[in-house]
């Protein structure tokens, strides 16, 4: 990404982004997040492979680095991560380079703070996923991983970055990433005092649930997260309700904060937080690139010609609990009896990307699913027909292809801070294809107008929905696609970074 895509839409109604370049002028930028922008790793012939970091946040905060001097801090993911520390590395073909650092704590640190609070706890949690007549039992082990790691390693990260604020020539933005920090920016504050000029953002990735869920939570943990995100000046979530969750815990759980819903704001310890939506999306121009490439085409003729003369139903995910695959096959399965005329006549393609194997929940939930599947596909298969492919694997030019050829694009999660497959498929998609699509996932705030909206636990609606996706009239199908395409690239990833940064214009931060 070049300078030049900055210039592109800030809301979606062909305004230019004019103040980035405004504010990044007098600043250095500083992003904080688990994952780099890039990882090292030994290749097989022994020498030492830099591995860009995929995706649309890599590809929006990176390009920043065209404006601005730069700075990425990370956890060492690597032993090659590691040796490597701290340097500038050349992210794309612009010729600027982002200066990227690695944090490297000691033994058993990454491990308590990643594996034993940041996945079990909070992910589960802020997914609505925790099982509590079973887990989480909160016991020593937790509050030695809670002290040891996650504690630790959030005051790690304020360390670092406060070094690099302390080192800048110029006021610092500060753009911390997702649940891995929320300590970090109270730290960060108490590190650097009232005297540094700096501007402290923080991005949540994944949903903020209700008050009643962070009930769940000791109150020391809570108080802790709740303190750390009030430090920060412009706080992100990828949908309203999100904010607005975040808003009424804090007016349960944090007191003497003065909390203001119709302004957005909480004010806490003398210090003013701005809380707003900014759902994210994805690099219109560089998967409209991907989608055109020669490699994409091979798997998408491959496509064309296994399930010619079907309809596809496709779904692409991670192998969690969250992402509701198990139900999505019984919707297939009660489909299939419901409206036996699609019998033969339909394959349901999930292309499923092994996630967390070491997990036993994860492990047993894999099991789950490929039961369910290979239970459908005895009962209604013959010798020319196996109504369920599963390819399971990390194969993004496979993943895109197949966006291109559905005819209904299932997401039915049980929870979704966004889900970028329901944008990246209808920007892909040449069948007009039709979007099913969860209540419960960020994308809905956006893209409900356009598709199938269902609620996730109702195997019966998601059925019905999958049937009126395929028998639907072309010209519904096509005014659906159309509008999909058009709300995605109203507001992609380029608009997701404008609205952040011109907010902080807008307030003075």
């Amino acid at each position: 990404m070049d300078s030049t895509q900055y210039q592109g839409d800030s809301n979606g109604d062909g305004n230019d982004c004019e103040l980035i370049g405004q504010i990044l002028q007098n600043r250095s930028l500083i992003i904080a997040s688990n994952r780099g922008p890039v990882s090292f790793q030994r290749g097989e012939n022994g020498e030492v492979e830099t591995r860009r970091g995929r995706g649309g946040l890599v590809t929006a905060l990176t390009g920043l680095a065209n404006l601005t001097e730069a700075h990425w801090i990370a956890s060492a993911q690597t032993e090659e991560d590691r040796h490597w520390g701290s340097g500038a590395v050349q992210l794309d073909s612009s010729g600027k380079a982002i200066d990227v650092q690695f944090i490297s704590p000691e033994a058993g640190v990454y491990e308590s703070y990643y594996n034993g609070i940041a996945n079990p706890l909070l992910w589960f949690l802020q997914h609505s996923m925790l099982d509590i007549s079973h887990t989480p039992t909160i016991n020593r082990t937790t509050w030695q991983d809670w002290n040891d790691g996650y504690v630790a390693m959030n005051m790690l990260f304020a360390e670092v970055i406060a070094k690099q604020v302390r080192a800048s020539q110029r006021p610092a933005l500060v753009m911390l990433q997702d649940y891995h920090l929320y300590l970090a920016p109270r730290y960060l504050r108490e590190s650097l005092g009232e005297k540094v000029e700096y501007t402290l953002m923080h991005f949540i990735h994944v949903p903020w649930p209700g008050a009643e869920d962070w009930g769940l939570l000791p109150s020391k943990m809570r108080l802790a997260i709740l303190e750390g995100l009030c430090a920060v000046d412009l706080l992100g979530f990828q949908t309203r309700e999100d904010s607005l969750n975040f808003l009424r815990t804090c007016e349960s759980f944090l007191p003497r904060a003065f909390v203001k819903f119709k302004r957005g704001h909480i004010w806490y310890r003398n210090h003013m937080t701005y809380v707003k939506d900014f759902p994210i999306s994805v690099d219109v121009e560089a998967l409209g690139k991907l989608a055109d490439s020669a490699e994409v085409d091979e798997y998408r003729r491959a496509f064309d010609e296994e399930y010619k003369g079907r309809q596809l139903i496709v779904r692409i995910d991670r192998i969690e609990p969250s992402k509701n695959i198990v139900r999505g096959f019984q919707a297939f399965d009660e489909l299939l009896e419901l409206h036996p005329e699609h019998c033969e006549n339909v394959q349901f393609l999930a292309l499923l990307v092994p996630s967390r194997m070491e997990v036993d929940k994860y492990q047993d939930y894999l099991s789950e699913l490929m039961g369910m599947a290979g239970k459908i596909n005895v009962n209604y298969s013959h010798s020319e027909w196996e109504p369920i492919r599963i390819l399971t694997g990390e194969n993004y030019p496979r993943a895109v292809a197949a966006m291109g050829v559905y005819d209904v694009l299932l997401v039915n999660s049980l929870a979704d801070g966004m889900n970028l497959v329901a944008k990246e498929g209808p920007v892909v998609n040449r069948r007009n294809g039709v979007l099913i699509l969860s209540e419960r996932t960020g994308a809905y705030q956006q893209l409900g107008p356009g598709a199938l909206t269902i609620p996730p636990l109702d195997v019966y609606a998601t059925a019905e929905a999958i049937h009126q996706a395929l028998t639907m009239p072309v010209q519904e199908r096509q005014e659906r696609a159309e509008r999909l395409h058009r709300l995605v690239e109203q507001e992609d990833i380029v608009n997701w970074l404008c609205q952040q940064l011109e907010t902080i214009a807008k307030l003075n931060l």
